[in-house]
């Protein structure tokens, strides 16, 4: 009997369970922001190592609660300094996938550029190469990169599914399976307009790639109620999931409920409601209260 290797068994969890993904990547500017919701103040923290260790107690805190597994998360997506980091004596993609059966993806990107054309770009890369090396190294699946839409402007939105699927190609020649993630910004003036220029942008690179080549695509849940589907069908696609983006817990799960094979990929609604000053006990409670209701969002879905 053959047997799947490390990477068929996160892939085939991945496309066939139901679940969603935790985004547990907040770095650099957001983080501050991000320890503050959590109820700790700008003062509990004089430099920038002694904030990520805090941000680092905070998503170990989360990902060692008994809520936070692999029967209903797909998969946690970190940032490099978490990745480095160990969690209960375990690296910490290590620890997601052998003790939580929970899929380790890595943000690669390095922040936004300023907008030109309606959209951020993503800054250049120049150690991307030995980010990947290091991400296989630590038996990750994936990787995420994001970058941003403000107005429905074509040229814009061509350069920046472009630059996603150039560095994709990267990222999947040195074996890993990338997130793209093209955020069409809640607060654009014509979201709508903007979300249909970015599906044929995305269709038109997907069916260029070649045969054995996947991507995961993530999206803003759209106005237009599954107009990504054809995304969720194709075969080049492992995963369509949808980051909440500004919206509230429950607005993000709304529109993750009525979006047909999308799955959530949630950061701060996810983590809304938990406070470093709560017991362990009320703090699993809010947790396994969000997890629940983001699971059901993704895998019961309103009738078309």
């Amino acid at each position: 009997m053959n047997t799947l290797s490390l990477k068929e068994q996160q892939q085939r969890k991945i496309r066939t369970q139901a679940g969603f993904l935790a985004a547990l990547d907040q770095s650099g500017g957001s983080t501050p922001k991000a320890l503050m919701a959590y109820g700790l103040q700008e003062n509990a923290w004089s430099n920038e190592e002694q904030m990520f260790t805090l941000m680092h107690e905070m998503r170990v805190r989360i990902v060692t609660s008994p809520s936070f597994n692999g029967d209903r998360i797909l998969g946690a997506i970190l940032f490099e300094g978490t990745m480095d980091r160990v969690v209960e004596g375990q690296a910490a993609a290590d620890y997601l996938w052998s003790k939580k059966r929970v899929v380790p993806i890595l943000k690669v990107d390095k922040g936004l550029a300023a907008e030109a054309d309606g959209v951020q770009l993503m800054n250049p890369m120049p150690g991307l190469a030995a980010l990947l090396d290091k991400a296989n190294a630590q038996r990750v699946l994936a990787t995420k990169m994001r970058s941003v839409i403000k107005q429905a402007n074509a040229a814009g939105i061509k350069a920046i599914v472009s630059q996603q699927f150039e560095v994709a190609a990267q990222i999947i020649a040195a074996g890993l399976v990338p997130i793209i993630e093209p955020e069409v910004d809640i607060h654009c003036p014509d979201k709508p307009g903007a979300e249909k220029l970015l599906k044929a942008a995305i269709m038109e690179k997907l069916n260029a790639l070649p045969p054995g080549q996947w991507v995961m695509i993530k999206i803003t849940p759209p106005d237009q109620d599954d107009l990504y589907l054809d995304l969720v069908r194709h075969t080049r696609v492992l995963k369509v999931v949808a980051l909440s983006g500004g919206y509230s817990l429950e607005e993000g799960n709304n529109r993750v409920r009525r979006n047909h094979g999308v799955v959530a990929s949630f950061s701060r609604a996810l983590v809304v409601g938990l406070f470093a000053q709560q017991s362990d006990a009320e703090f699993d409670a809010v947790l396994d209260s969000s997890i629940q209701s983001i699971y059901e969002a993704s895998s019961l879905k309103t009738m078309a």
